[in-house]
């Protein structure tokens, strides 16, 4: 019943929705699109479909380039994991412009293949955080897609009333009154200042829009606080997400599983893998 807006980082509700002229926050959100060009990602598809595609759960296909885990038992160790894929050098390079990637060393690539055919689709979960980091990066590749947001929280979310200027653009919530006020602007444009709305967490829920070659990274509330899952009806081609992860502070610098988390990261970027 809302959508996330890039360039306000405003979650808005949706037109035709209870939510309609209400709008929030919606932090831990990083959206580029363009991150690669056409033939960039044809090449990357192609690569990847040199591999066999193993079989995954809720009519997915998928391609592991990581260590293997036991999340319930929390035990790790390296098995067949050889390092990243080769190709994927070039964007791990690339993802180092990005603002909210400094530092970012990945450890672990999963490939997904969704295929309307296959009814492909993911529940909404969190992903693991004993083992991965706090930013989740994923690549969306051969067709747009919907990656929709859920909270399971006790708490509730503060809305605030969005109002339109001359260009009919959304203006993040500012200072507002508990009163109403509503006057004629020169160009009849009606600027309303409502009081908050207080709703439970558990009512809304948040689309990102993912377009085709775009790279989303989640981190923070997004990451902990939120839920993300892909529906059915948002599959509608063959769509690829190349998900990296990295490394928890616990096998990071200083952590309890340091010496295990270098030996992996040294294998990963060696960019020397195959699916495991």
């Amino acid at each position: 019943n809302f959508t996330y807006c890039p360039a306000t980082g405003l979650a808005k509700g949706n037109e035709h929705s209870e939510f309609a002229g209400w709008a929030f926050p919606f932090p831990g959100v990083f959206l580029m699109e363009e991150f690669i060009s056409e033939d960039e990602e044809s090449e990357i598809v192609e690569l990847m479909d040199r591999d066999d595609w193993k079989p995954s759960q809720s009519g997915r296909k998928k391609q592991d380039y990581g260590p293997r885990v036991n999340f319930k038992k929390q035990r790790l160790k390296a098995g067949s994991f050889t390092g990243l894929p080769s190709f994927s050098k070039k964007i791990v390079a690339r993802m180092k412009a990005c603002s909210v990637l400094g530092g970012f060393l990945p450890v672990e690539q999963c490939n997904l293949d969704y295929m309307p055919e296959r009814g492909s689709a993911i529940d909404a979960h969190f992903d693991d955080w004993w083992l991965w980091g706090e930013r989740l990066v994923s690549l969306n590749l051969l067709s747009k897609t919907v990656l929709s947001m859920s909270c399971d929280s006790e708490d509730s979310i503060q809305l605030f009333p969005t109002f339109s200027k001359g260009s009919g653009e959304l203006s993040p919530p500012g200072s507002l009154t508990e009163t109403s006020a509503c006057k004629n602007s020169d160009e009849e444009v009606i600027n309303c200042i409502l009081s908050p709305r207080l709703v439970p967490s558990k009512e809304v829920t948040v689309a990102i829009h993912l377009p085709q070659r775009s790279l989303v990274v989640l981190y923070g509330d997004a990451r902990y606080k939120w839920k993300h899952a892909i529906y059915r009806k948002h599959i509608e081609h063959r769509r690829i997400c190349v998900t990296f992860r990295e490394l928890s502070a616990e096998f990071s610098t200083g952590g309890r599983h340091e010496e295990l988390g270098k030996e992996l990261l040294e294998l990963a970027l060696s960019f020397q893998g195959r699916p495991v």
